[in-house]
């Protein structure tokens, strides 16, 4: 029976990420024991349940009916043993976390060393990407986002205060390039500019004036995925780029990166925590939440105010 559960998840885990090397990453085994089970449940039941070619995996009608009808109930399995876990005095577990890359920044090693230390049996997992995803779906029990695009059916824990973004570059390159007195003035400057993945849309830089959002899709010298990468093209001279203040707030301090266009940037909601509501939380997740809810007290106590959850629409 032990051997038929595991074989279920990790058909699951086949359907859900739709290949064997992602499935086998999210369960932690080899891609060998993936395969493996997906070729004994096959057997057992004596019909194709996955179709594999060279770049894909998808499932057979059969695959899919079966995916219908096991998918919930793995799901209430995993609350009953959650549930059971929690009769122990300490949270115990698994916690599995997708955060965005934008949100990573806020994960500092302390933070993450202070709840580990204070719960010895809780075991973190943390994916980061850009990549849009289900986080029921795909198995995590919360997220980490950007408030704004965060479902309203979901429970939401602020992780960081407002974001502000500043346009920046370096002296030497305003040195051959006046400075932008509007942003429509970009159009003459050479951009850094950033995209989330290779194949997703430029990012269009976000202002706002006499109360109105709008954005500007500007002309890219250099595209990246990666902020990190933009700042240091534009501590070198070769370009304006738009980023989080706080990433770039030192420089700006030490005169590296001037910041231009500040009236037209207004702050936005930041990065939050979310669940669902209509699911159960483990206690991992639930002594998670109020660990991050202490360590923002705190920080804000240091700081100052507390910033209110609200959507911003552009």
């Amino acid at each position: 029976m032990s051997d038929e559960l595991e074989g279920m998840a990790t058909f699951v885990a086949v359907a859900e990420t739709k290949g064997f090397r992602a499935a086998a990453e999210r369960l932690g085994i080899t891609g060998s024991a993936v395969s493996q089970a997906i070729r004994r449940i096959e057997a057992r039941l004596g019909v194709a349940l996955v179709q594999r070619t060279t770049r894909s995996v998808r499932l057979t009608e059969a695959g899919e009916r079966l995916y219908a009808a096991v998918r919930p109930a793995l799901e209430d399995v995993r609350v009953a043993v959650a549930a059971a876990g929690e009769l122990s005095n300490e949270p115990q577990g698994t916690l599995r976390l997708h955060l965005t890359m934008g949100a990573e920044s806020y994960f500092s090693g302390p933070l993450l060393a202070g709840f580990l230390t204070a719960h010895p049996h809780v075991r973190l997992e943390l994916a980061v990407s850009e990549a849009s995803v289900d986080i029921v779906a795909e198995g995590y029990d919360a997220g980490v986002r950007l408030g704004e695009v965060i479902d309203r059916d979901m429970i939401a824990v602020p992780v960081s205060g407002d974001i502000q973004l500043v346009v920046v570059a370096a002296p030497a390159y305003f040195a051959r390039h006046s400075k932008p007195m509007h942003p429509r003035d970009l159009a003459e400057h050479e951009c850094i500019a950033w995209h989330a993945t290779p194949d997703a849309s430029l990012y269009r830089w976000e202002f706002s004036e006499n109360g109105r959002n709008f954005s500007v899709a500007v002309p890219a010298r250099v595209i990246t995925t990666d902020p990190a990468i933009n700042i240091r093209i534009a501590l070198a001279g070769m370009g304006v780029t738009m980023v989080r203040e706080d990433r770039v707030r030192d420089a700006i301090g030490k005169g590296e990166l001037i910041p231009v266009l500040e009236e037209f940037s207004a702050p936005f909601p930041g990065y939050y925590l979310y669940y669902p509501q209509r699911r159960h939380a483990s206690a991992a997740l639930r002594v998670f939440v109020d660990y991050l809810r202490r360590a923002r007290h705190e920080g804000h106590g240091k700081r100052g105010r507390r910033n209110a959850f609200r959507h911003r629409r552009t």
